[in-house]
């Protein structure tokens, strides 16, 4: 029995969209087919499209739902609403890579129920994913993460704006946030998908326990995770290396939604 062929629409060209459309183009998945993308600069997406085997249409947000059988959101968490509501109405498959923005929509994944659609966060930075779904099959007790950023790819997140904090010319590492990873969401939307995607694999937004921190001293995205349960204790420590395009995504991530898609359509897929 052969696979489908299946249909996949990118929300964002980016430093997420376009390595990941630049592989669907050169068939990484040969079961998977790039169709359209959606983007505010429809001219430098085609321009960007001129090394393509294949050039794909460029389309509304609105519209990857009625084209695609996979929907992947790579945009500005701004936009997120645009593209999920559709695509989870219409059924389809949908990835997001904007992972804190679920927080604030907890009505998609009723909606997905009563539609069929599947929303399917990456692992993304979140070295582990596994073991902490696994651990909540049992109990949880406490979830923590920290994350250190260096402070250019913090500047200019609403927390950092509403409570005065500027981070220009910092010498030593600043705690800029402590709370709640639904909290976070909201004061850092573009920062917080790693604790966004432990919240919700774990023990809810409201329980799990986030600390940012700007750090002049790295170069790289470091998360630390720490849980307990009933099952195991265990630490997790990752170092991503920020994206050349947008340093307040990692390089990882592409990497991670790609490792996705494959996953949908392999015979063998490794891992819960």
């Amino acid at each position: 029995m052969t696979t489908r062929l299946r249909t996949v629409g990118l929300a964002g060209f980016g430093a997420i969209g376009h390595p990941v459309a630049a592989r669907l183009d050169a068939a990484s998945i040969p079961d998977l087919e790039l169709v359209a993308i959606s983007v505010r600069d429809t001219a430098g997406a085609r321009r960007r499209m001129g090394d393509f085997r294949r050039p794909v249409p460029v389309v509304a947000l609105h519209e990857l739902a009625d084209i695609a059988d996979i929907v992947v959101e790579c945009a500005p968490p701004a936009v997120f609403d645009e593209v999920a509501e559709p695509s989870i109405r219409a059924g389809r498959v949908f990835v997001p890579a904007s992972v804190g923005a679920l927080l604030g929509r907890p009505d998609l994944i009723e909606l997905a129920a009563r539609t069929g659609a599947r929303i399917i966060v990456p692992t993304g930075a979140l070295l582990g994913l596994d073991a902490v779904r696994a651990a909540a099959e049992g109990e949880i007790h406490s979830a923590s993460i920290t994350t250190r950023k260096p402070p250019a790819g913090l500047v200019g997140a609403p927390h950092l704006v509403e409570n005065g904090i500027d981070l220009a010319g910092l010498t030593e590492p600043m705690l800029v946030f402590d709370g709640s990873a639904r909290d976070g969401a909201k004061g850092f939307p573009a920062n917080v998908n790693v604790a966004a995607a432990l919240s919700l694999a774990g023990i809810g937004p409201d329980r799990t326990r986030l600390r940012i921190w700007a750090d002049p001293t790295i170069v790289r995205n470091t998360h630390h995770i720490e849980i307990e349960a009933d099952s195991a204790r265990f630490e997790m420590t990752i170092e991503g290396i920020p994206s050349a395009e947008n340093p307040r995504t990692g390089r990882l991530t592409p990497l991670s939604i790609m490792a996705t898609l494959r996953g949908l359509v392999a015979p063998m897929r490794v891992g819960t």
